[in-house]
Order: C-alpha cells, then structure tokens, then sequence
C-alpha cells in the first residue's frame, strides 16, 4: 500500500472521529485542553489498535460482527445525539466539564469499527499493519484535536442552538453509516 493511498484512508477513517469531536468542542465550555486532549487521545489509540485486531484476527472475529457492525455505531451514534438532544433542553446549572469514561469508551470503539475493517482489507492486500495502524492512529489524533477546537468558531450562538446542531450531527453519522 502507497503511502499517499494509507494517508488518504487514514483521513477517510478520522471523520467520524472528527466530527465527533467537533461536536463535543461546541459542548464543552471548561476544561477544554484536558477534554480535547482526552478525545483525541483515545481516538488516536483506538483508530491504532482496531486495524491491528482487523488484521491479525480477521478470520475468528470479522465475520461476527461484520453483519452487525453498522448497527453498533448506528445505536451508539443515534443514542448519543439523543442524549446531547434531550439535554439541549434541559435546565442546566452547571456547565459540562468532562467526558465520562464510559461515554469516552463507547465513543472511541463507535468512531473506530470502520478501522478493525480497515485492518482486514490491508492484511487481504498482504501489506505489514504496524507503520498502516500507527499513521492512522496519528492522523486521527490531529484531526480530532482540531475538530475539537475549530467548533469555538461556532461558540458566539447561544448553547442551546449548538447542542442541537451536535445532536444532529450524531444522529446524521447514525444514519449515514447504516447506508455507507
């Protein structure tokens, strides 16, 4: 595999990764290195480890949850921006200022199934996975990071309106990748 092709497929696998993060910068008012940092970090690791668990385990693994694997991100992705939906509207009075384990968690394996695939076509190509998985762990690394911050763009309209705007944006990756 090329390395311009690798890049091409690492950025094409950072997007969920980047839009997520995207959406959780227009949430996020405290601590905001910390949680940019936290997003990007276990994105970046998890985006590393799937393609090498794609590659090594294809034949035992794959074929159980190939059938399934966009129902897991649809379920995951659709509960969540019905999560950042319902507190679009709730009274808050405090302000979120972390990201739970769990909710980190559920989050990076969702964004990173697409890679685990990633890993069983690149060992189908006969190519070496370690140099593949580390650029596609550091590629999303970056564009996560940076997904996280250029949502302060967009940190002038009232709260409520971005909340809404990353419930839709979960909800949309939800149901994109039921058809992708």
């Amino acid at each position: 595999m090329k390395l311009s092709e690798l890049i091409i497929l690492a950025a094409a696998l950072a997007l969920d990764a980047l839009i997520v993060s995207f959406s959780y910068g227009l949430i996020l008012n405290q601590k905001r290195f910390y949680n940019s940092l936290k997003l990007a970090v276990s994105f970046g690791f998890f985006q590393c480890i799937m393609p090498i668990l794609g590659w090594n385990f294809t034949e035992c693994i794959y074929t159980y949850i190939k059938n399934y694997s966009k129902w897991i991100v649809f379920t995951i992705f659709l509960l969540l921006g019905i999560k950042f939906f319902k507190e679009a509207f709730e009274n808050k009075k405090t302000t979120i200022c972390n990201i739970s384990f769990n909710c980190l968690l559920y989050l990076s394996i969702a964004t990173s199934i697409d890679a685990f695939g990633a890993g069983v076509t690149i060992k189908c190509l006969n190519s070496t996975i370690l140099l593949p998985a580390f650029i596609i762990g550091i590629i999303t690394f970056i564009l996560s990071f940076l997904g996280f911050y250029s949502a302060n763009f967009f940190k002038k309209f009232p709260s409520k309106y971005m909340e809404i705007l990353g419930a839709l944006v979960l909800i949309y990756l939800a149901v994109e990748n039921l058809f992708w």
